[in-house]
Order: structure tokens, then sequence, then C-alpha cells
């Protein structure tokens, strides 16, 4: 079988390992270009079969969760059957997902394991690289912050209300990724049949997927970085940290510099900033028009194809029972836009919400008491997120990933970086993101 478009798609009939890559979104799969050639130089093409799915390209992606995940499917079911029609059937599965390409590759599998093909198909490794597990509500509260949730909510049609986690999903009177980690679906069995589960986060200056939900967290750390020690990974530092003891708040924190000299986390002088402002009020008017006017027809055309995906495409199949049982757990935009979100900052639970930990605890506790993962998290004040984001935090920790955090330094794009999404000097660092992937979390 021949190599299809090189570096990205490439099978070989003498290969019994699938790993399908998943892009995010307004992605490409040329956006998976770097993951792709550094998985082929890694292992050769008799010993693993790559597939990056093409199905959801460009504003496809708008398309919301669950369609994105069923062409997905659709890609993989085919492939698999054109295989086994070949003689040349595939015993063992894995799945890298890539910001919004990470929820879509958890409902593509939840998929594959209620059609029964993980009964015939060993699944390996789970990976998702700055993904948004929670959503990407801004962990804020007022007015301001209710504001910019209900706007940005609605500018990316059915996966901006799924992101925001606004949308109800099908009869559930639930969002969509609150569906996707509770422990009764299909989802979270699907996940746990996985030898590995893994995810990668950045620290700083994500403004698609910041760390808290990209790390599966309730609190943030990585607020002040002088605040805090990091502990970098021997083998990948000062790019991967310890993800057994990643950070430590300072015994003694020292006071910042004046006003004028002080700098940010990313060593950006905050007077250099002020021209950025003021470009940011003068712009903002016309980019929300502008925004707000493209929105309204890429929604549109979204709505349009999803009307057409679920007319006379033998999708039935995929239209399945979510949960496994009645007991379920509970019966950002582009451009200024990121800018904006990303310097509202953070807020957090009032202190006598913060003090408890929830190791053991069982289903009937009250739900703001089910924000503790772990007792290092002690260290650091708990994020005001939503009693569901709660939820999900709870149930995905409970299924198990490893999680190692990325700190990247030279290039503010980080979202971007972590994969090396173009061949860009930046984004060097990122290329250490993806050795370590590569030599100690991907298993053959």
């Amino acid at each position: 079988m021949s190599v299809v478009e090189p570096e990205r798609t490439s099978l070989n009939p003498k290969a019994d390992h699938l790993c399908v890559l998943v892009h995010g979104l307004w992605g490409t799969p040329s956006h998976l270009d770097y993951l792709a050639k550094s998985l082929r130089e890694k292992h050769a093409e008799d010993k693993l079969n790559i597939l990056v799915a093409k199905s959801n390209s460009g504003t496809y992606t708008y398309d919301g969760i669950e369609t994105g995940g069923e062409r997905v499917t659709q890609e993989v079911e085919e492939l698999l059957e054109q295989l086994i029609q070949a003689g040349t059937p595939i015993a063992k599965l894995s799945i890298v997902g890539y910001s919004l390409g990470g929820l879509i590759a958890r409902y593509a599998i939840g998929l594959l394991y209620s059609k029964g093909w993980f009964e015939k198909i060993k699944p390996i490794n789970f990976t998702t690289f700055a993904t948004p597990h929670l959503g990407v509500r801004t962990p804020l509260r007022g007015y301001h912050s209710q504001l910019w949730n209900a706007f940005g909510a609605r500018t990316l049609s059915v996966s901006g209300r799924q992101l925001f986690t606004i949308d109800t999903f099908r009869d559930t009177n639930r969002p969509i990724l609150s569906v996707l980690a509770d422990p009764s679906s299909i989802f979270i069995r699907a996940l746990s049949e996985f030898k590995t589960r893994n995810l990668y986060a950045n620290i700083i200056n994500d403004r698609s997927a910041p760390y808290y939900t990209t790390a599966i967290a309730s609190t943030d750390p990585f607020v002040d970085l002088d605040a805090v020690d990091i502990r970098p990974l021997k083998s990948h530092s000062p790019t991967i940290l310890d993800p057994d003891n990643p950070v430590s708040p300072k015994s003694t924190k020292e006071p910042l510099p004046p006003f004028y000299t002080r700098l940010s986390s990313d060593g950006q002088s905050l007077l250099t900033r002020i021209p950025l402002y003021t470009a940011l009020i003068a712009l903002i008017p016309v980019a929300t028009v502008a925004w707000t006017i493209n929105s309204g027809i890429q929604s549109f055309r979204s709505n349009k194809r999803i009307q057409l995906h679920e007319q006379g495409k033998g999708l039935d199949g995929y239209r399945i029972p979510l949960l496994m049982n009645g007991n379920s757990a509970r019966s950002a935009v582009g451009g200024a836009f990121r800018r904006v979100n990303s310097a509202h900052g953070q807020d957090y639970l009032p202190e006598s919400q913060d003090d408890d930990s929830d190791e053991g605890a069982g289903e009937d506790l009250p739900k703001l008491e089910l924000k503790r993962t772990s007792s290092r998290k002690a260290d650091f004040p708990t994020l005001a997120l939503s009693d569901e984001q709660f939820e999900m935090i709870r149930s995905l920790d409970k299924v198990g990933f490893k999680k190692y955090l990325v700190h990247i330094k030279n290039h503010r794009h980080t979202h971007a970086a972590i994969i090396v999404r173009m061949q860009k000097p930046g984004f060097d660092e990122g290329k250490v993101v993806v050795r370590h992937w590569l030599d100690e979390a991907f298993e053959l």
C-alpha cells in the first residue's frame, strides 16, 4: 500500500498499529505535519500506520464535537475495513488530539468502543496537546466575565457553545463536555481502555486554551512565576516540568521591582504593552463588527453542513446510547478576542470553600467538595470554575492522565508552538515536547 500525502497519512500492509492524528479549531491536516513526520522518523512504516484525519478541515470545525467526532470515526472505520479486506487488519490503535481535536478524539473513541472495535483492536496511546478538556469558559466572576463568556460562546457556531458549555446535548439537558466526562458514559469507558493516557499543557501564554483546562486542574500555580519554584524534568529541561513535582510556592516572595521596570511572566515589559492596548482600543470596535458578521455567516454555513451530515449519510449507526446506565454522575475566539480574554486574569473561590480535599470522597458530597484532586493543590487557591467543571476534573482524574506541563519561553504563541504547528525558529521548544512524547510517552 503506497504512501499518501508524505509526512501525513502513511500506510503499510505490514504494520499492525494505527495512530490517528486529529487537528484543532480552524485547523488543517498540515498543522500536524511535524507530529506526523516525527512519528514516521521514530517508527518505521512496517511498524506503524499513520492516519491524519482530514474530514474536519478549516471552518468544518465550527460544526461541533459530535459532528466532528462522527466524521473522524467514519474515516477510521473506513480505513480499518479497508485493511481488513486487504487481509492486513489492525491490532493496535492510538489516537492523538491537538486543541479541539482532543475533544473530537474523545468523542470518536466512545463511538468506536460502543461499536465493538475495542474487542478486536487493543487501545494503546491516547494523547492530547493543549486540549481544553474543561472548555474555555473564563474562570471569573462578575458581569464582565459573564458578558465575555456569553459573547464568545456565540461566535463559533455549535463548537463555540460547546466550548463555553452553554449547549444542551441531545436529550441529556447537559453540555456535551459534561457528558464526555460522565463516568457512566461510553466516552469514559473508552478512555479507560487505553494503556496510556497522556496530556501536554502549556503553563503560560496559551491564549486559546489556558493552563487550567488543558491540564484538567482546579488551580493555576503559574499566574505569577516569580512566586513559585518550577522544577524541570532533567532529561528535557527546561521545557518539560517534572510530572511528579512540577511546582511549589516559594517560602518567601521577593518584592516586585518598581512598576516601570516590572516584567511579566513572559519577559515583556508592561510599558511595551501600552501601544498594543492603545491599538486594541481602536481596533476592537471594528474587529467586533467584522467578526460578528463573519461568525453569523460561518454559523449559517455550519448549520447547513450539520443538516446535510445528518441526512442520508448512514450515520444512524453513530447516534447510539451515550450512557451505559441511568446512574450518571450528574441527573476564545481568534485574534484580538484571544488577547482580550487572556487579559482578564482569574478569580478564585473564597477561602472558606477552598480548604477540603476530596480524597476518598463519596458521590453524595456537595459539588464544591469535589474540586480537589491532589493534596498539593492546597498550596494554591481554587479557581472559580463551574460545578460541572469540578465534576469533569474529578471524573477525568479518576480515569487517570499522566500530565506533562510545558514551559515554552521563547514564543508567546505557545498554543501553536507546543506541536510545532508550522516551521518557525521560535517554535523550536515544541520540538523538545514532541521528542519527549515520542521517547517517554508513546508506546508502540
